[in-house]
């Protein structure tokens, strides 16, 4: 079991908190086949507090979006709980839910209602909700629209009139009118162009400042992850094997799943090349995991232990891993 915890100073409650939560799908291989189980998240324990970043990172495949959908309250923990303030996701209504977490998807293609115009997109939770008159919705959308940069004279387009970026921060305005404490980002700049993302990422910097938000950031791009979180979180099947501080993560990674991440990055020196990716075959497959540890037929430093007997975690302080090489 991974057992992960950002603690803040004063000791609050975490905002955001996930005590042995799994999620598992029975799953057919074939048309006769009878259901299998996958573990698509597994014994996950993290928090995070007020105004923090943490940064849950991994190849496709690991479990990031899952995870992101229990955090939401889409898709409940098969076990385990997630709390809000303290409080269990599963005792609230869905409704107070979106009052305290919001999303901002990947795709700003595919998550605006291309027939909705900018207004009703934007406006549409403070209806959902029932909150305020027409002129008072109409006030608070125009408000936000500025706080996310984006001028008034689109509050009457269409999704289909806007650049990507453009779209994005729609999305963010959306996400951002219900006056939410907690964002849960799912990789936000992966379908956008590289110029627009850095804007995109300046923009959530700032919000977070001014409105003290909490953000779980869901990411495969390590770049974006180093620039923006507090806290990483590395997730190889369906398990949390790396936790610590950003600053401490990238500067010295334990894990050789986590060391071979981060030397499969690209780098804007083009004299250095392409980087080596040291993963070897791919992911396996997650109906039949691997024996001992998960990440074992892959690994450049594995021994019969690790293929024979799941590792244990090791925790320190801002630290954990689970790994037999730190046994």
């Amino acid at each position: 079991m991974n057992q992960l915890n950002s603690q803040s100073n004063n000791g609050n409650i975490p905002a955001l908190e996930c005590r042995n939560v799994s999620q598992t799908f029975m799953i057919k291989s074939g048309i006769f086949a009878e259901k299998q189980p996958l573990k698509a998240v597994e014994g996950v324990n993290l928090s995070v507090n007020r105004g923090e970043v943490i940064a849950i990172v991994g190849e496709s495949g690991c479990g990031k979006t899952t995870l992101a959908k229990m955090l939401l309250g889409l898709l409940p923990p098969t076990t385990g709980e997630i709390l809000l303030d303290g409080i269990p996701i599963n005792s609230v209504s869905i409704l107070d839910i979106a009052r305290k977490v919001q999303p901002v998807f990947q795709d700003p293609y595919s998550s605006l209602n291309p027939r909705k115009t900018i207004k009703s997109i934007i406006s549409l939770p403070l209806k959902v909700h029932n909150i305020g008159t027409e002129i008072e919705q109409k006030n608070r959308v125009e408000e936000y629209m500025r706080l996310v940069g984006l001028p008034n004279r689109l509050i009457h387009s269409y999704p289909n009139q806007l650049s990507g970026g453009q779209r994005q921060r729609v999305a963010i305005a959306r996400a951002l009118i219900m006056e939410p404490k907690i964002i849960v980002c799912d990789e936000p700049t992966s379908a956008l162009d590289v110029s627009v993302q850095a804007h995109i990422l300046n923009l959530l910097q700032d919000l977070r400042k001014k409105l003290n938000l909490t953000y779980a950031f869901i990411s495969h791009d390590l770049a974006v992850v180093e620039h923006l979180a507090d806290w990483v979180a590395v997730m190889y099947l369906g398990r949390l094997i790396e936790f610590g501080k950003a600053t401490d993560v990238f500067r010295d990674p334990k894990h050789p799943y986590t060391q071979a991440l981060l030397e499969s990055v690209l780098t804007p020196d083009a004299s250095l090349g392409l980087p080596e990716i040291t993963l070897g075959r791919g992911l396996p497959n997650p109906l039949s995991p691997p024996s001992g540890c998960y990440f074992h037929p892959r690994c450049p430093k594995s021994s019969t232990e690790c293929s024979e007997k799941s590792p244990l975690l090791k925790k320190e302080k801002n630290y954990s891993i689970e790994c037999h090489l730190y046994n």
